[in-house]
């Protein structure tokens, strides 16, 4: 029930940290906004690490596992920016939501149990998700091969680098994990800026919704890395993949979205499913 809980509260803030993004997306380029998110969240999670110490739990093993998490987060984040920047909405959220189905198989693939019911609830989660995502509008412009490309890539790096961050905390501490993980991250994407010669004068301008954004992530991603030290981490990663409803219900609350009778089924679905994690 834990780990349910903590992946609730990762949703919450990742739909906050996605509203943000539709807000200012079109200001900037995709890598730089996202190298600027990520350092912002290094940064006001370094504290938090020095206090709470737990260094010496960072054996080879797993700092291999953080590593290769953060390169996967890099993935994640950067193919969700572009994939949401190209849409249609409803042909990206589903793809990017239906990570928990990895994560589950990952989970089994390391030895958990996973019986229908755990099954079907995974399915109403991504099912419920999947019919709020097609009551969005069709008018965003690009390519839908594009979308579904750069979808596909942030639905495959969310579930790794789920899975990986909390095998990580399995095996070491929690927050001293999150942090390399996160400048595992920042790394790859500075890379990537460098190799790409990206401006970052455009994304600076935006600095204070930047901030909010480092704030929301890493507090939505140190609490699913928690959730590997409480029993069905995988759950964690189940109940975070609504982030994208969350963020459709904030822009029809404060930005006059159409929110249609469809879409209000879809988030019964929604939440009948994480109802149904919560008994198992």
């Amino acid at each position: 029930m834990q780990s349910l809980i903590l992946g609730l509260l990762a949703a919450l803030l990742w739909g906050l940290h996605d509203f943000t993004v539709r807000k200012i997306g079109p200001k900037a380029d995709a890598a730089a906004l996202y190298l600027i998110v990520l350092a912002v969240g290094a940064v006001l999670l370094l504290p938090l690490v020095v206090i709470s110490g737990g260094w010496a739990t960072l054996t080879a093993p797993v700092l291999l596992l953080t590593l290769a998490s953060g390169f996967a987060a890099a993935l994640a984040g950067y193919g969700l920016y572009r994939a949401f920047a190209i849409g249609p909405v409803r042909l990206v959220a589903p793809i990017c939501g239906a990570f928990p189905l990895l994560s589950v198989a990952f989970a089994v693939a390391r030895g958990a149990e996973a019986g229908p019911l755990v099954w079907l609830g995974v399915a109403a989660v991504v099912g419920g998700i999947a019919i709020v995502a097609r009551g969005e509008s069709d008018d965003t412009a690009g390519s839908k091969r594009a979308a579904v490309a750069w979808s596909l890539l942030a639905c495959v790096s969310f579930a790794a680098t789920f899975g990986l961050l909390q095998w990580a905390a399995e095996l070491g501490a929690d927050l001293p994990v999150s942090l390399l993980s996160r400048l595992a991250a920042c790394a790859a994407m500075l890379a990537w800026v460098a190799v790409q010669r990206v401006d970052l004068k455009p994304a600076f301008v935006l600095l204070p919704q930047l901030a909010l954004m480092g704030a929301l992530d890493i507090t939505a991603l140190t609490a699913v890395t928690i959730a590997g030290g409480f029993a069905r981490p995988e759950f964690a990663s189940v109940a975070s993949s609504i982030f994208g409803l969350v963020t459709i219900l904030l822009a029809w609350r404060f930005l006059g979205e159409a929110l249609k009778p469809l879409q209000c089924a879809g988030a019964v679905v929604v939440f009948a499913g994480i109802a149904v994690l919560g008994l198992v």
